[in-house]
């Protein structure tokens, strides 16, 4: 495991009365927190987070915050996608390389289709907590939090919370940081050569001046997410940003954080936490989100209506998208605030498939999205993007698509550490659907 930097980082320092605010904020109650067995332990591991060097920089943040500001204006459209969790194993270039290259395979189709330009962000460097429905599994045993907490392991010292896995994950997210920065410079996607024998331009020289050749590819552009879970891992590396119109906290462990549907109580400690930091943040929205809620977390989490700092991500099911959404986007739209609307169709269409499986089918995922781009064009407003579990891996985790996975099929390559992903196939399949519905 690489070696946590030595030293705080310039920036960190916090204000007395923003440092007051973020303890406030953690003094909340915070759902889907694991039970530390060494609360000692626990603080001597975030007091070394607290002088780890940050994983991103504030300028990459600032950069994605100006990028979704043009989502939110229409301008642009955001895909972000990766694996449902993170493992510490599963961190490999390969792995990585694989996921980021179906990333860009997607975008490549959406961009051709919608005409507007796309915006990449990764569920990468960061995943490695999850929430989850219940606090033991079916064996008597601590449920399995995500590699960041504990193990999957069925023994009871494997499912034991573990404060030290915490410098295991941020070791693990700075390596996958610095792979996602090396291998963006040297280009995802296809060749230049290959785009642009496609364009009948193989012979073009970029603007400067030298001729392509086969290998080359355009630098890409992808930031990094994941979902703000943990709290003792998130408050641990936070920036002083004093850019805004307020003094806030940046978080130095990822671009964009979101919030899940487990852990969005108004009351909570996460909105809270959320509320103190100049980061682009996302909500998850189940259908048990009310008009008045929406435009409370609005309200709460886009105080200075900065367009795109908030992404509203739909996560409905498909059957109960089109009645559900309509009247949430229709009063935010009222409130006057530039918020995203993103739609995150795997979540609500989560099911046990015969042979005991957690699975999704691609025709439900397919519906639920088609739902979402009705509802806004109908009503007027930006479909702003898709927030989707994919892998550029060959696993057979969701059923159907072209390649008519059955229930079957779904043991063969089942590899997932929580929920089921879409398979690379699927994840292109997928664009391509959605790039009809972009052309209208």
């Amino acid at each position: 495991m690489p070696h946590l930097p030595a030293g705080a980082a310039h920036g960190r320092a916090v204000d007395p009365v923003l440092a007051g605010r973020l303890s406030a904020a953690l003094a909340r109650p915070a759902a889907q927190q694991p039970r530390w067995p060494d609360a000692g332990r626990a603080g001597a591991v975030i007091g070394l987070l607290h002088n780890a060097e940050p994983i991103v920089a504030p300028e990459e943040t600032a950069l994605l915050s100006r990028r979704l500001a043009s989502v939110a204006r229409g301008e642009a459209f955001l895909l972000q996608g990766g694996d449902c969790a993170e493992t510490f194993a599963g961190n490999t270039e390969p792995h990585l390389r694989a996921n980021l290259g179906v990333l860009e395979r997607m975008a490549g189709a959406l961009a051709g289709a919608g005409g507007l330009p796309v915006v990449k962000v990764a569920r990468m460097a960061g995943q490695f907590a999850k929430p989850r429905s219940g606090t033991v599994d079916a064996l008597g045993l601590p449920v399995y939090r995500g590699d960041i907490v504990n193990s999957p392991e069925h023994t009871a010292a494997a499912r034991t919370p573990d404060p030290h896995r915490m410098l295991m994950a941020y070791a693990h997210a700075a390596s996958a940081m610095d792979l996602v920065r090396k291998l963006c410079a040297e280009g995802i996607g296809e060749p230049l050569a290959a785009q642009g024998a496609l364009a009948g331009a193989r012979s073009a020289a970029p603007a400067g001046g030298r001729p392509l050749a086969e290998g080359d590819r355009a630098p890409s552009e992808v930031y990094v997410s994941h979902e703000l879970l943990l709290l003792d891992y998130e408050r641990a590396v936070l920036w002083a940003d004093a850019g805004g119109p307020e003094p806030r906290l940046s978080s130095g462990l990822a671009h964009f954080l979101w919030i899940g549907e487990r852990t969005r109580q108004l009351d909570g400690a996460h909105i809270a936490f959320a509320e103190l930091l100049s980061n682009p943040i996302g909500l998850k929205l189940g259908p048990g989100t009310t008009p008045e809620q929406a435009v409370e977390y609005v309200r709460r989490l886009d105080p200075h209506r900065t367009p795109g700092r908030l992404t509203l991500v739909s996560r409905m099911g498909h059957g109960q998208v089109r009645e559900y959404l309509p009247p949430i986007v229709e009063k935010v739209t009222a409130s006057g605030h530039e918020v995203i609307w993103q739609c995150d169709p795997m979540h609500g269409n989560t099911r046990t498939s015969g042979n005991g499986y957690k699975t999704r089918h691609f025709a439900h995922v397919v519906d639920e999205l088609a739902g979402f781009f009705e509802v806004h064009r109908r009503l007027g407003t930006h479909a702003g993007g898709i927030h989707v579990e994919v892998t550029g891996e060959d696993v057979t985790e969701c059923l159907g698509g072209a390649a008519g996975i059955a229930e079957a099929d779904l043991p063969a390559r089942y590899l997932t550490a929580c929920d089921p992903r879409l398979n690379a196939e699927q994840s292109v399949e997928l664009a391509l659907s959605v790039a009809g519905m972009l052309r209208g």
